[in-house]
């Protein structure tokens, strides 16, 4: 794969009306909401799930790439073809969690730091052989009146940059999130400035590493106000805040931000997606979905485990989807939203 090939790959993954649906929960992760609802929790079952969402009729439509566990990058389908290749004979592009999760940062108490590059360059040809496309690595920064800290924002913007970097030595298109996390009671305007200065230092880092940025996409949070904080605003007030943030600290050379849906209800994601695509003023990267539960929620609690109500789950899926890809084009209406809880759709 060479360096147009990586823009191909990275603009084909938020082409208009389309994003990515995470699925790379951990097996832990995973577990944890399958107890939720009473559904058993084994490699078999997980693999089922996954399988349901992609192979939805339809959605890809809607959902460019999947982002895949190591668990299911390395499974079989229930029909025996490897799990990659479902995905990529449905239209779907295979990508692949490689951060090795988040550790406590030393001496920055509250503060975490995603580990992971031992032996990236490695397991990233792996993942290569096995299919995967894209690949996507997480940071996270908590925010208060004095977090994060420089060593916080230094350290994960560095990992980032160095990850990115590896994987498009390995021809694999790096999804970079930096994530500022809703939790916390801070106010939009804290938000705006801790992510500004996060994605500042992620740019930085990015060009000291050599990443090429038509190569990559972005998978930012949204400028929120946090979950507990008393002052929450319109759709509308977000959207401007975050394409302020976004105009002042991306290049515009990125081809996509795939925003990260960070714990909101699903329909409010659709909706702020909706609003940053209607907005006025300049967008020079597609903008565009990577979700997890906001895609998923509605499908898991209608699956619940049980065969009988897989097209069922499969409908709420692919409404879901269908939701997500009209906001991606600023055509989202609420009409649109009572199909999805009630219709058939289109």
């Amino acid at each position: 794969m060479t360096s147009s090939d990586l823009e191909q790959t990275a603009a084909a993954l938020v082409a208009p009306g389309k994003g990515i649906l995470a699925a790379d929960e951990t097996v832990g992760t995973l577990t944890k909401r399958f107890d939720a609802l009473g559904i058993q929790s084994t490699p078999e079952s997980r693999r089922d799930y996954r399988a349901l969402l992609v192979a939805t009729p339809g959605v890809s439509e809607f959902i460019a790439g999947v982002i895949l566990y190591d668990e299911t990058i390395r499974q079989q389908s229930a029909a025996g073809a490897p799990f990659v290749s479902a995905c990529s004979e449905l239209g779907i592009v295979p990508g692949i969690k490689v951060d090795a999760r988040t550790q406590p940062l030393a001496g920055a108490p509250g503060e975490r730091v995603t580990e992971g590059l031992d032996g990236l360059r490695k397991r990233l040809g792996e993942y290569h052989a096995l299919g995967a496309r894209f690949a996507k690595w997480r940071a996270v920064f908590a925010v208060s009146d004095t977090l994060p800290s420089r060593a916080c924002v230094s350290a994960n913007a560095h990992a980032l940059a160095r990850y990115a970097a590896l994987c498009q030595e390995a021809k694999i298109v790096p999804v970079v999130e930096p994530e500022v996390l809703m939790d916390g009671a801070h106010s939009l305007e804290r938000c705006e400035q801790v992510t500004g200065a996060v994605l500042h230092a992620v740019f930085a880092a990015l060009f000291e590493q050599g990443v090429r940025l038509e190569g990559i996409l972005l998978k930012p949070n949204m400028v929120l106000p946090g979950k507990a904080c008393p002052q929450q605003v319109s759709v509308e007030a977000v959207a401007e805040a975050t394409l302020r943030c976004l105009r002042r600290h991306v290049a515009p050379a990125v081809p996509g931000v795939a925003f990260l849906s960070g714990g909101q209800r699903d329909v409010l994601a659709t909706c702020h997606l909706d609003a940053l695509n209607r907005a006025d003023g300049p967008k020079p990267w597609r903008l565009s979905f990577s979700y997890g539960r906001a895609l998923q929620d509605a499908a898991l609690a209608t699956w619940r485990g049980k065969a009988d109500n897989v097209p069922a789950a499969q409908h709420a899926f692919r409404q879901r989807a269908r939701c997500n890809g009209l906001a991606a084009l600023g055509k989202y209406t609420e009409a649109e939203e009572d199909l999805a809880r009630h219709g058939t759709g289109a």
